[in-house]
């Protein structure tokens, strides 16, 4: 079961998630638009579902993919654009950025209707 990160990334594409990716399965847009939205993207096809993003997210927006909330499910249909159209994503690129508060982070699911 591959791993997918919702959209509760979207705009803050924190990637201490891809640093820890044994695989480097972890795309993001060569051009974020409404097709491809300013998030972080798992690839179902390289990920070999090892686990280790999800504690690595600090928003808390990667799960696994049967178990990705309701309110989400729409993100493993985003996920799987990185294989399908491939040339429109590049390899995420590390970038430091501080820690969201747990606030932060609530206030971030409560937005996307993920329950906290």
């Amino acid at each position: 079961m591959p791993w997918v990160v919702t959209q509760l990334c979207r705009d803050c594409k924190d990637t201490a998630c891809a640093e820890v990716c044994p695989v480097d399965c972890f795309y993001e847009p060569n051009e974020p638009s409404e097709q491809y939205p300013d998030q972080l993207y798992i690839s179902p096809d390289e990920c070999i579902d090892c686990a280790a993003c999800e504690p690595a997210c600090p928003w808390g927006a990667i799960f696994q993919d049967s178990e990705t909330p309701e309110s989400v499910q729409d993100s493993i249909e985003l996920n799987a654009l990185c294989d399908s159209d491939r040339d429109s994503f590049k390899s995420a690129e590390a970038i430091e950025k501080p820690k969201p508060s747990p606030e932060e982070v609530a206030a971030n699911k409560k937005k996307w209707g993920v329950a906290a």
